[in-house]
């Protein structure tokens, strides 16, 4: 990675309620190898053609615009990201941003175990693994596979390779996994991991209604009453509630979207795997990028695109039921 960027860099990507952005994400691959019915509907999605997608170069020519004016974290989503071949020739691409501070990635783990080490080497520091139950039965209703052994496996090559940060992230749903909770507390507390439980949400044809969320506070009387949880200090635009196990190295947190909204301190994009800009997750409205940028479009037009993008950003998403009315695209079109 290059070095630290400097203190007088100024950051420029401010939305229209004085939110400074510095996190972006992009989804490299709507395909999947799991079929989790929260992320993707129940009927499937056409999976976009190779030419839909940006290429590298294209993704790379984004990103660098988009450090340049003040992000210092990106993220590789899908789908799965590791469906997209030679992923890490990507990451050493993006590696070499002037600027970039922080590569991480979000995978299910399925074909980690064979690229772990590949992956580290490209410049990923920061893991995080999503994993829904360590119940095989379980595993196999939620994602559609029989894929649990290769996903316990990823997680273990995964610690051996020693990327920095490895978390675990698992929704929770009230009546699917709710009894597994203080299972993956136990399975963390004394590794350097992190598990973080993401309250149920709601996207296209997903199964979501309010009696399925689990809550944060619901979550946290449950493992409060085997192990002592203390709050961890936090930077102000995180997105997880933070605690230590006492007596323990793991630690443990909570995304609350549903619960407890976070959108005031939100400094996150998004760029799709087929070249739009999302300014939120929850809201439909995108500004495509890459038919401009094919049509010859200048560094200049993409800055204004995301500028105009950045200024369509909401202060806040709407209430839960209102999510699930709108026509939005489906998580793993999104990329989370």
């Amino acid at each position: 990675m290059k070095a630290l960027v400097p203190e007088t860099r100024m950051n420029t990507l401010v939305d229209g309620f004085g939110r400074k952005h510095t996190y972006l994400r992009i989804s490299v691959t709507d395909k999947c190898n799991l079929r989790c019915f929260y992320c993707m509907p129940l009927e499937g999605i056409v999976w976009k053609r190779r030419e839909e997608l940006l290429d590298f170069e294209e993704i790379v020519r984004v990103a660098d615009i988009f450090v340049r004016k003040g992000i210092d974290k990106i993220r590789l989503t899908g789908g799965e990201p590791l469906m997209r071949r030679d992923l890490h020739l990507l990451v050493e691409m993006l590696s070499k941003l002037e600027g970039l501070n922080t590569i991480a990635m979000t995978t299910n783990a399925t074909l980690l175990a064979e690229n772990a080490q590949r992956l580290k080497d490209a410049g990923i520091t920061q893991l995080n693994i999503s994993i829904d139950s360590f119940k095989q039965d379980r595993f196999q209703t939620l994602t559609g596979r029989d894929d649990l052994q290769r996903v316990m496996r990823g997680i273990e090559e995964a610690q051996r390779v020693g990327f920095s940060q490895i978390k675990l992230n698992v929704v929770a749903i009230a009546g699917v996994n709710e009894d597994e909770i203080i299972d993956f507390v136990d399975y963390v507390k004394d590794t350097r991991m992190n598990v973080r439980f993401i309250e149920f949400m709601p996207f296209r044809d997903n199964d979501w209604n309010v009696e399925r969320v689990l809550t944060y506070a619901e979550m946290l009387k449950m493992i409060g009453e085997k192990f002592q949880l203390v709050p961890i200090e936090t930077e102000p635009s995180a997105v997880a509630k933070d605690f230590s196990i006492v007596g323990h190295s793991g630690t443990v947190s909570f995304i609350t979207s549903m619960s407890e909204s976070f959108c005031s301190t939100c400094n996150r994009i998004r760029l799709t795997a087929d070249g739009s800009i999302k300014s939120c997750l929850f809201y439909p409205a995108e500004v495509s990028l890459r038919d401009r940028i094919r049509a010859g479009a200048t560094d200049a037009d993409i800055e204004e695109m995301i500028m105009y993008s950045l200024g369509q950003k909401p202060e806040a998403h709407p209430p839960a039921e209102e999510i699930a009315a709108e026509h939005n695209r489906s998580m793993i079109e999104i990329g989370g």
